[in-house]
């Protein structure tokens, strides 16, 4: 659900003269992105809870959604040429849909045994993180750029929304960091949200006519995370 405040707001934002007016409407644009960009930060989280210290999680969100910034301006300001090419959405919610398969049915123990025996690949590790952290909240956000770019001209406008929307993920990114640590369903609901998100862009991708409606799937993703935060660990 990545932007989708600020592309609900765009067609209002198109109309206000001044950025004065904009600015007015800040408050409001990033409590709903901080709340809508919820999945997606339970994502990133749970890939860079890998690393093993809190500073270098720190660091591995902090470039790696940097440079997913930088990728989003790239599609925005080229969004007339490369959004004509559907592979790139296609390819976007299958990389989704095996993020979800490769961390959840492939047994965690293995990979994280496997991982202790790479120690001196930690360096590695840490760009691998990095570079999972910026595909994948490019693949997050290709739906909403997709949506913004066909309901306004103004780029500016959505660049400056896309850099809210990444302030606004790499804060609720830090706090679902810690969250992970207490509820222990929590990062197979981030994942099974990746999954709705995925399956939500195939399908608004191939077919052209919407099976369900975009709701359904925020329901989904609803009671993923209620399920996700139903368990917690105690650590007495």
């Amino acid at each position: 659900m990545d932007s989708a405040a600020i592309n609900s707001f765009i067609p209002t934002l198109d109309q206000v003269d001044s950025w004065y007016e904009i600015f007015t409407l800040l408050p409001i644009l990033i409590s709903l992105e901080l709340l809508l960009s919820a999945d997606n930060a339970v994502a990133l989280a749970s890939l860079a809870k890998s690393l093993e210290s809190s500073k270098l999680r720190a660091r591995a969100l902090n470039i790696g959604i940097t440079i997913s910034l930088l990728f989003r301006i790239f599609l925005i300001l080229l969004s007339n040429l490369l959004l004509k090419f559907i592979f790139i959405r296609i390819f976007a919610g299958l990389y989704l849909i095996y993020l979800f398969f490769s961390n959840v049915l492939i047994n965690p123990e293995l990979q994280n045994s496997e991982s202790d025996k790479n120690m001196i690949q930690n360096k590695y590790k840490f760009l691998k993180v990095v570079a999972l952290l910026s595909i994948t909240d490019f693949a997050f956000s290709i739906d909403s750029i997709t949506t913004a770019v066909a309901i306004s001209d103004q780029y500016i406008l959505i660049i400056f929304g896309a850099l809210i929307g990444v302030l606004a993920l790499r804060f609720t990114s830090g706090i679902f960091l810690k969250l992970l640590d207490k509820f222990s369903r929590l990062e197979t609901a981030g994942y099974i949200a990746i999954l709705i998100v995925g399956i939500k862009l195939l399908l608004n991708t191939l077919i052209k006519e919407s099976i369900l409606p975009d709701y359904y799937f925020y329901i989904l993703i609803l009671f993923a995370f209620i399920w996700g935060f139903s368990r917690k660990e105690s650590n007495t």
